[in-house]
């Protein structure tokens, strides 16, 4: 039952949660961490841990991708980034992360990266990208915002996409537009012949459109980061990711139960940074994780330990800021994703720690772990 708050005469809110405020609840016996498997089926395409990069310049060029999958994960391009922009791409971020590095206030990365994104796209060096990617014999995802999908998927397609990612700040069935036709995404989905993920939800009603429009999975949430997105402070709307989550979870049994048996995963975009967010974004009901700042400490993350959300460009209200992560020698992906660690707060190992939390509750595998017991804490 919902916990409805007055928060003045006539008016209520629901009270939510924050993956902070859950607590994993081990009520079973426990297991060996090499006897829990991580794997997952996302459409046709099986991933070995359930991780994706979140699309961001930041994070994804082709190499991380690329070390990304050869590591069981997906790294997902920014279709929309600077990489279909700018032929020297390395040469471009490097100048956005040396105007952040000399600035302390963030106006003046933020008009730099604004300037870079103001660049036509090059349906040539985009399509190049991805074909890199997909070359190289991994799953290929690459996201591109609703106004834009139906214009950039022929040239994504053409270059070898295995996966699309629709993804903007919210998102919803249909994006409805005063000029030119609106992005109907049941129809737009029908007419591929690859699988879609979209989002970003943060309810259950729309969550259940989204998954009524045929999306292969569902994103909760919209990559939130303390000190890097700023969508509650630009717009009012923030994700309680342990409610959202759980949400999510629901439409997708009541998807299952409406269909007689189709799936569609749920993946928890935002506030998750250690092994243990990871964990507990399962426990609510995620089928995978999208990582931001925790992949960005890699020594293969393009940003060169920086990150930002690709909000953060947007040409007249940008969501997000540039905020260092790591500093000096960074470690490689394979020690962030699967140690050893020597960080005792769980930025390192990540899917190590998940492996042991599910170990520990006594489950072998992502499914089941989704019923283990959870607590609030006070």
């Amino acid at each position: 039952m919902r916990d409805m708050v007055e928060i003045g005469m006539g008016r209520t809110a629901r009270r939510t949660y924050e993956l902070d405020d859950i607590n994993i609840v081990p009520s079973r016996r426990t297991r060996s961490s090499k006897d829990v498997s991580t794997a997952w089926q996302l459409d046709a395409y099986r991933l070995e841990i359930p991780v994706l990069a979140h699309p961001t310049d930041a994070l994804v060029s082709p190499e991380f991708a690329i070390e990304m999958g050869r590591l069981g994960g997906l790294g997902v391009l920014n279709g929309e980034g600077l990489i279909g922009r700018h032929a020297d791409i390395e040469a471009k971020v490097a100048q956005v992360i040396e105007v952040a590095a000399k600035e302390p206030e963030p106006e003046a990365s933020i008009r730099l990266l604004q300037q870079l994104h103001a660049a036509p796209l090059d349906p040539e060096l985009l399509g190049a990208a991805v074909a890199r990617i997909s070359e190289a014999g991994v799953t290929t995802a690459v996201r591109v915002s609703p106004q834009n999908a139906a214009a950039l998927t022929p040239v994504l397609v053409a270059a070898g996409v295995d996966l699309l990612v629709i993804q903007g700040t919210i998102i919803s069935a249909e994006r409805v537009a005063n000029n030119g036709e609106p992005l109907n995404l049941k129809t737009f989905i029908s007419e591929l012949d690859i699988p879609v993920v979209a989002g970003g939800v943060i309810d259950h009603r729309t969550a259940l459109h989204l998954m009524r429009t045929g999306a292969a999975g569902v994103i909760v949430g919209y990559g939130s980061t303390a000190g890097v997105t700023t969508s509650d402070e630009v717009l009012g709307i923030s994700v309680p990711m342990a409610t959202a989550i759980a949400d999510a979870a629901a439409a997708r049994r009541e998807y299952l139960d409406e269909t007689g048996g189709r799936y569609v995963h749920v993946l928890a975009d935002g506030d998750i940074h250690t092994s243990g967010d990871l964990a507990k974004a399962i426990a609510c009901g995620a089928d995978a994780v999208v990582l931001g700042t925790p992949l960005a400490a890699a020594a293969e993350a393009q940003g060169d330990g920086w990150y930002w959300p690709s909000a953060a460009a947007h040409p007249s209200l940008p969501r997000g800021a540039l905020m260092q992560v790591a500093y000096g020698e960074r470690p490689g992906l394979a020690q962030v994703l699967d140690g050893p660690s020597d960080d005792p707060f769980g930025s390192l190992n990540l899917v190590g720690g998940l492996r042991r939390s599910m170990a520990k509750a006594g489950y072998c595998d992502l499914k089941e772990f989704q019923k283990v017991g959870l607590t609030v804490g006070s």
